[in-house]
């Protein structure tokens, strides 16, 4: 039988507004990078990081809930401008944090 996927559960936000500026930062800076530096990225990475700010202040640790929260309401975002969507952005968070957390997050370890 096989094992269920146990949440990642982050710790505690102590300054969710300084999480968020380094989440804001590092998105975008993920974002440049997989295409190619476009002026929505900023916008992008910004609302991405709202959205992860608010969640935290009000308690959210799970990664999983996190990355959902971000596709919901990354969905009314006007992505008309660029090679992203909002399953893009929130599945790049969920890997930016995972890297931080040093959590290899890629399929079997490889």
């Amino acid at each position: 039988m096989t094992e269920p996927i146990l949440p990642i559960v982050l710790p505690p936000a102590t300054d969710a507004i300084k999480e968020g500026e380094w989440l804001q930062a590092s998105l975008k800076v993920w974002l440049d990078r997989e295409f190619i530096p476009e002026s929505i990225n900023i916008t992008i990475a910004k609302r991405a990081a709202q959205i992860y700010i608010r969640q935290r202040m009000e308690g959210e640790n799970d990664l999983g809930c996190l990355v959902m929260a971000i596709v919901t309401e990354m969905q009314a975002f006007n992505f008309q401008e660029s090679f992203f969507g909002e399953f893009t952005v929130a599945n790049a968070v969920s890997d930016i944090i995972l890297d931080s957390l040093g959590i290899d997050n890629r399929c079997c370890g490889n």
